[in-house]
């Protein structure tokens, strides 16, 4: 369940699902199974409950839904099912779990994305980067090659992701695509922004933020600026990540903006007190 709460006389409202992205209008979202994303791909689900459909790779009653936040109402638009016989899905074998989650709804409100990934037998996952309309038609594989992370919109028809494999590039790095069936534009700071990291576009789309795991022996994770015209980079500090804080149990950065752009906020671990949240000042940084 979700609770809506208003700041300012503390009333409360409880909605029965869980949100995971919401659209700009505050209206209205796009959810999906936790429960099978925690059998899937532990840290990312709520742990403790159990998938319904734990023994069905693809099932047909879950996947993305639509959440409507004045009515109250959720109601699957997308099913594993349906994920799972779109398009061209490689390596796809007898013991493969489809699930889907990362949605996030576009700049306008009108389309998501989302994650679709299934498991291997040897372990990991392949990716595709799916979008979609907010009642889940029009499907549109962005990402067909099994390999897509990390994204953000830059705007209602662009898309900035990590991926591998494209323009000549057979390692990751961070590609910009139209919002279409392999849609494909240009490489993105090769070399110099992160093409692991958590990405956000900044000032009008010409600065992007964004971060690294953890790097060397000190496990050194670095939010970064990246701007697009000049190729500069500026690193904003380097945070040591202990080695307990692995796996399910990692402490990624994931840096991001306050809505006036003038300060960075990151998680990292401090020692004893553990996991913690920094405010990273960038005025006057960006120009």
């Amino acid at each position: 369940m979700s609770h809506i709460l208003d700041v300012r006389t503390m009333e409360k409202h409880t909605l029965p699902f869980p949100i995971y992205a919401l659209s700009p209008n505050g209206k209205e979202g796009v959810s999906c199974d936790f429960s099978r994303v925690a059998d899937c791909r532990p840290g990312y689900g709520y742990a403790g409950i159990k998938d319904r459909f734990f023994d069905d790779m693809a099932p047909e009653g879950s996947g993305v839904t639509h959440v409507n936040l004045e009515t109250g109402v959720e109601k699957l638009i997308v099913s594993h099912k349906t994920l799972a016989n779109t398009g061209t899905v490689m390596e796809n074998h007898p013991t493969s779990k489809h699930h889907a989650y990362h949605l996030l709804v576009g700049p306008d409100g009108k389309r998501f994305i989302m994650l679709h990934r299934w498991t291997q037998p040897k372990g990991g996952h392949l990716t595709r980067l799916i979008t979609a309309n907010m009642d889940g038609s029009d499907l549109r594989i962005v990402i067909p090659n099994g390999y897509a992370s990390h994204f953000i919109w830059r705007d209602a028809t662009h898309i900035l992701s990590q991926a591998k494999g494209w323009l000549g590039n057979e390692d990751w790095g961070d590609f910009l695509f139209e919002d279409k069936d392999s849609g494909i534009v240009e490489e993105i700071g090769h070399g110099i922004l992160d093409k692991s990291g958590h990405l956000t576009y900044l000032k009008n789309n010409e600065w992007i933020l964004n971060d690294t795991y953890a790097q060397g022996v000190r496990r050194i994770q670095t939010p970064h600026l990246y701007h697009i015209a000049t190729k500069k980079r500026i690193d904003l500090g380097h945070f040591p990540q202990p080695p307990e804080y692995k796996g399910e149990w990692r402490c990624d950065s994931h840096p991001r903006s306050s809505r006036d752009e003038k300060l960075v906020c990151i998680d990292a671990p401090d020692g004893s007190n553990g996991r913690q949240l920094f405010l990273i000042s960038i005025e006057g940084l960006m120009g």
